[in-house]
């Protein structure tokens, strides 16, 4: 499977440009594991750690559970990979699979695109306990852009230890 990813506006609104600037990291994220089967997927970066391209799929997928749905829609729903709150569970993928991760992941994108696209405006707020203060939608959205930056940077290098693909 090849991923398609989004070219972001580069004249829009600021919501349009926020919503794709997301998408087209979500994409990349997903372009990062093309063609790679669960063993490659699982393989971690280097000891001690637990990194791997599937350990980031799942990160990503709690990433967006807790600030959509936990923070700004304010259900009271688990961690996926944890129970007791455990954020760094969901990087041990040695035993997850492609279909596992991606189906948690691609649900919990589903869930933020509807909260986002029946929020008001950016302007709507939801508690984030971590911090102890309201947080923006906007911020939000400018924070999983930050968090799915980061993490490509982290699957470039992971994907290049895999079969010595660059780039994109």
């Amino acid at each position: 499977m090849t991923t398609e990813r989004p070219s972001p506006p580069v004249r829009a609104g600021e919501r349009e440009t926020l919503r794709a600037f997301l998408d087209f990291h979500r994409a990349t994220l997903a372009m990062k594991t093309d063609g790679l089967c669960d063993e490659e997927l699982r393989r971690r970066s280097m000891p001690p750690s637990t990194l791997s391209l599937l350990g980031l799929v799942r990160h990503m997928a709690e990433v967006e559970r807790t600030w959509f749905r936990r923070v700004i829609n304010g259900e009271d729903v688990p961690l996926v990979w944890s129970a007791d709150g455990d954020y760094q569970a969901a990087y041990d993928a040695d035993g997850s699979t492609r279909s596992e991760a991606f189906a948690a992941w691609q649900s919990e994108v589903a869930h933020s695109r509807r909260i986002e696209e029946a929020a008001a405006s950016l302007d709507v707020t939801g508690y984030q306990p971590r911090w102890g203060e309201e947080v923006s939608l906007r911020l939000v959205m400018l924070h999983l852009i930050h968090e799915y930056a980061r993490h490509n940077g982290h699957a470039d290098l992971l994907r290049e230890g895999i079969d010595g693909t660059v780039g994109a």
